[in-house]
C-alpha cells in the first residue's frame, strides 16, 4: 500500500453503528449458505442424522466455527472487507489503517463472540425456553454494543482488545 492511500484508509471515519448491524444482518444470511453446506458435507457422507449425539454436534460446531473463522480470516486479511462489508462499503483496518495481519484478523474472530457469550451462558446455566434464549441472546448482545456508543472511534470490545476498527470506504462518484 503506497502511503498516500495508507494515509487516506487512516483518515476514513468510524462506521456507524447502525451500518455494521446491518452489515452483520447481511453477513449472517450469508453465512446461511456456508453452514448449509458444512453440514451437508458432514451430515450425507458420514450418514449422521438429527438429533445428533453430544459427540457428533461438538464435531459440526467445530466445524462450523472453524469454517465460519477462516471467511472472515482471510477476508480480513487480504481486503478488510468480507462480501457483507463490501455490501455496505465497511472496512476493518488495524491501527496503521492497513486489513490486519492474520494473528490479530484470528484474535478479533475469536474475541468477537463475547458478544454472544453472555447470553449463551445465561441460557446454559438456567436452562431457558426458546424464547427467553432468543431474549436472552439479544439482551446481551446489544449490552455488548454500548462501548461503541461510547468510543469516539465506535470500536466494539473485541475492536478495542485487537486494536482494529471499522471504518465507512467512500463509494464511487455518481454522475
Amino acid at each position: 500500500m503506497t502511503d498516500e492511500a495508507e494515509h487516506s484508509t487512516y483518515a476514513l471515519p468510524a462506521a456507524r453503528l447502525t451500518l455494521r448491524l446491518a452489515a452483520m444482518i447481511y453477513e449472517a444470511v450469508l453465512l446461511l449458505g456456508v453452514v448449509f453446506i458444512v453440514g451437508y458435507v458432514l451430515l450425507i457422507p458420514l450418514q449422521w442424522s438429527y438429533p445428533l449425539p453430544t459427540t457428533q454436534r461438538t464435531l459440526l460446531q467445530i466445524a462450523l466455527f472453524v469454517v465460519i473463522g477462516a471467511y472472515f480470516v482471510v477476508c480480513w486479511t487480504r481486503t478488510g472487507q468480507t462480501l457483507a462489508l463490501k455490501a455496505w462499503r465497511l472496512k476493518v483496518v488495524d491501527s496503521d489503517g492497513r486489513p490486519p495481519r492474520s494473528g490479530r484478523a484470528i484474535a478479533r474472530y475469536v474475541l468477537a463472540w463475547h458478544l454472544w457469550l453472555p447470553g449463551l451462558a445465561i441460557t446454559g446455566l438456567l436452562q431457558l425456553s426458546v424464547g427467553a434464549t432468543l431474549a436472552a441472546l439479544a439482551v446481551s448482545f446489544a449490552l455488548l454494543l454500548i462501548p461503541a456508543l461510547l468510543d469516539r472511534r465506535r470500536r466494539l470490545l473485541h475492536d478495542l482488545w485487537t486494536g482494529t476498527r471499522v471504518v465507512r470506504v467512500p463509494g464511487p462518484i455518481s454522475p
